[in-house]
């Protein structure tokens, strides 16, 4: 009898990807379908541990972000302005509201019931998607931010948005009246990613520069002397120095321990309490776009998708890797403790 073949480093490919840039992908908190959102218009739902795509929408412009509402049903971020509603087993679809731009990023709030949406006409809108298709009343509240937004994420009531010229806002999602906190990136140049801790203690910014940034709520002196800031995803080359964006940072759902994706193809797993790299994944194809851990951290889904850090040139096509998460890949490791009496 012949030796099944190992799987290979990379994780085991998605067929049928997307035929053009990946924006997102995200496992469902039920179950392993994947939802995957891409520049070639479509939002794609995968069972991706069967390998199997179970249906798409197409939209009227490229879809910048996606997440789900529940096994049934998800939402969709658009560049044709729309925010939208997406019921899986029906393969039914329906515009929930509009942004005056780009809507770059949505979430789902299990808090509050909300659809919360962030656009590049630099607003935050926050939607009821119990209200009527379309209508006014879907729309619960307006926010202006301070300029166009890049990232955004939840953990229980809090939401941290990044925009552009490197501002954050922290809100209290049961008071969206104005932010609880207002914050300028402590990484030098352009966000492109912002994730809070599991435990809503703080989050994790990541920045085309080679960055990220370990940020905590809590404005006591106490608190604010553990946020640091660490380099990654960055080679020598030459005598040189050579940087790439940090596109996509994940947390394991068990362990709290976080992976970041690079223009630079690698995936590392971080162990930010002990502030130690703990594991770094054989090298993709070309850049990571985003990642994402399932709701039990036995698997972790990787969109290898070229995210232009080096300009407009031949690259791999879209691919989407599925590995299985080794314990020694993500668990922290015991701190060891010396032996005063030796």
């Amino acid at each position: 009898m012949t030796a099944a073949a190992p799987p290979p480093p990379t994780g085991r490919e998605l067929s049928s990807p997307p035929t053009d840039g990946i924006s997102n992908l995200r496992f469902s908190n039920h179950s392993d379908h994947l939802l995957v959102s891409s520049w070639d218009k479509s939002v794609r739902l995968y069972d991706a541990s069967a390998d199997k795509l179970k249906v798409q929408f197409v939209h009227g412009g490229a879809v910048l972000d996606c997440c789900f509402h529940d096994d049934s049903s998800g939402f969709s971020a658009s560049a044709d302005h729309t925010v939208r509603r997406l019921v899986f087993d029906y393969k039914n679809e329906d515009i929930l509201g509009r942004h005056d731009a780009p809507v770059r990023c949505i979430d789902y709030s299990y808090a509050t019931g909300q659809v919360i949406t962030g656009s590049w006409d630099k607003t935050l809108k926050c939607w009821d998607p119990r209200g009527a298709s379309g209508k006014e009343h879907c729309l619960v509240g307006t926010y202006m931010q301070p300029e166009r937004v890049y990232s955004l994420s939840l953990a229980g009531n809090r939401l941290v948005v990044a925009t552009a010229g490197r501002h954050v806002n922290v809100y209290d999602i049961r008071n969206m009246s104005q932010p609880e906190q207002q914050r300028e990136s402590s990484l030098k140049y352009q966000t492109r990613c912002v994730r809070c801790y599991p435990n809503g203690t703080g989050y994790a910014l990541s920045s085309i520069e080679g960055r990220v940034a370990m940020e905590y709520f809590d404005l006591s002196e106490a608190s604010q002397s553990k946020k640091y800031a660490f380099k990654c995803h960055r080679k020598s080359e030459g005598g040189k120095d050579i940087v790439y964006p940090v596109n996509a940072i994940a947390y394991h759902p068990i362990y709290g321990t976080f992976a970041t994706g690079g223009g630079d193809g690698y995936v590392n797993v971080w162990d930010g309490s002990n502030k130690k790299r703990l594991y770094q994944y054989a090298k993709l194809p070309t850049s990571v776009a985003s990642l994402s851990f399932s709701r039990d951290g036995r698997l972790l889904a990787v969109a290898s998708s070229y995210t232009y850090e080096e300009g407009d040139k031949p690259h791999e096509p879209d691919a989407i890797f599925v590995r299985s998460v080794g314990e020694v890949e993500v668990k922290p490791k015991p701190k060891v403790l010396s032996n005063p009496a030796a």
